[in-house]
Formats: C-alpha cells, sequence, structure tokens
C-alpha cells in the first residue's frame, strides 16, 4: 500500500452500499478503493474523457494479458489499444471481469420489491440503473454500457463452464489502487454483485482515495508485467507527447 500524505492527497470519499458516483481521473493520479466491512463489490466504467466513445474493452483486457481476471500488475485496456488505468497494488487477489452488473429484474427476484415511494432511501438499487443515471450526466446513455469490472468480487469457472461466486472473498480492510495512464471518466456503483448468493439486500460501503502518484517509467511494474502491455503503454503516450 502507497502511503498518502497531506502533500499528494487529492480528495477522499466514502461510497455507501448501493450508491453510485461518476468523476474524472487526471493521468498520472491513483485512486485506492477499500473494502470498510468487507464483502464489497464495486462495478466500474472507464471511459476516455476527452473523446467518450473510447472505452474500457473486456475481451481486449484479458485476451491481451491472457487472464480472465484482474489483480496487481493487470492493465485496463480501451478498444483502442490503449491503457486506461493500471492496478498498481492490490491485497484482494481477483477481481471479477466477466459477470457484468446487475439489473431491476434480478434484485426484484433475489431481494423482493422495494421502491422510493415506500422505502425512501433504503430502496433496492441496481447496478445497471445507477450507471445510467450516471452516464446521462455526462452525455451519455443505454449504447455506452460495456462490460465492466467488479472490483473485489472474485468468481471462477470450473471444467463445465459453470460460474461460481465465492462469498467473503473480499476481508474488511481490503484495497486495490489504480494509477490512470490517461485522463478517464470514472463510473461506479457499489450495489451487490449479480451472483452473490446473499438473501438479504445488504450492498456495502467503498472509501475512495485519490492522490497524484507520476506516470509509470520505464522499469514500471505494470507496464512489464506482460509484453503486450510494453505496447499498450506506448500507444497510450503517443498521446501525450
Amino acid at each position: 500500500m502507497h502511503q498518502l500524505s497531506r502533500q499528494n492527497q487529492l480528495w477522499e470519499e466514502t461510497i455507501p452500499g448501493a450508491a453510485h458516483w461518476s468523476f474524472q481521473m487526471k493521468r498520472g493520479n491513483a485512486l485506492r478503493l477499500t473494502d470498510i466491512e468487507g464483502g464489497a463489490n464495486l462495478s466500474v466504467l472507464f471511459y476516455n474523457m476527452e473523446e467518450k466513445l473510447e472505452r474500457y474493452n473486456m475481451p481486449d483486457t484479458l485476451k491481451a494479458q491472457h487472464t480472465a481476471h484482474l489483480t496487481k500488475g493487470f492493465v485496463c485496456y480501451s478498444d483502442m489499444g490503449r491503457v486506461l488505468a493500471s492496478v498498481i497494488e492490490d491485497s484482494c487477489g481477483w477481481h471479477d471481469t466477466i459477470c457484468g452488473m446487475s439489473n431491476a429484474a434480478l434484485v426484484e427476484a433475489k431481494y423482493g420489491k422495494a421502491d422510493y415511494q415506500q422505502q425512501r432511501n433504503a430502496m433496492h438499487r441496481n447496478a445497471r440503473d445507477s450507471m445510467l443515471i450516471e452516464l446521462g450526466k455526462w452525455g451519455l446513455g443505454k449504447r455506452d454500457i460495456v462490460p465492466n469490472v467488479n472490483f473485489f468480487s472474485k468468481v471462477s469457472a470450473d471444467e463445465a463452464g459453470g460460474l461460481h461466486y465465492q462469498p467473503g472473498h473480499s476481508k474488511a480492510g481490503a484495497y486495490v489502487e489504480l494509477r490512470f495512464e490517461m485522463n478517464v471518466l470514472v463510473v461506479l456503483s457499489a450495489c451487490q454483485h449479480p451472483l452473490d448468493p446473499a438473501t438479504q439486500y445488504s450492498p456495502k460501503p467503498v472509501h475512495l482515495q485519490a492522490w497524484h502518484c507520476g506516470t509509470a517509467d520505464a522499469d514500471d511494474y505494470c507496464r512489464n508485467f506482460r509484453p503486450e502491455n510494453v505496447r499498450g503503454f506506448y500507444n497510450t503516450e503517443l498521446l501525450f507527447r
């Protein structure tokens, strides 16, 4: 974990369980996500802030790095072959990339109906609708939702292709740190993972801390973690020369 000081910390915020938010992270800044209570799930989408048609691409991220999940060393590729963000530290060890996000029908079927008119802020939110609210603030919409990252969640596949969610994977205090290699729009929702077997609606809060960390040098761990990443960083840095 990188030590933060008042000199380099930019801001911090706690996202309540089921809440949503969107914000810009500039190139050379980092973001620490911390699971406060354990059992959190944070669904996240990334877009190029300058050209939002360029966004996180799950298939390219996985096939370029020969993986099905994210942890330290892996990067998030855009659909233009550039690196949006790099995972520079990770105490959790596995973050889901393949299961998508919850929607209204799934949440109602699993946890029952609880709308704002009856429950006010205790309403049951879902990740898809939450993402659409945030995307609308930036001129984006349904066509701009792509496969997302689910930080703090682990889902593995068996030999028959069945997917298995691992309860209790993320412990209280677990964290992951992202360094941003481009100016990136971050859109997130703290709703429960769609495969979470819990029978109670109980999304968990996540703490965010942003700081200035600088850009990757030639010996950077993420740059050299996979041969393909060297090319990805080169493609990204061409934008800033």
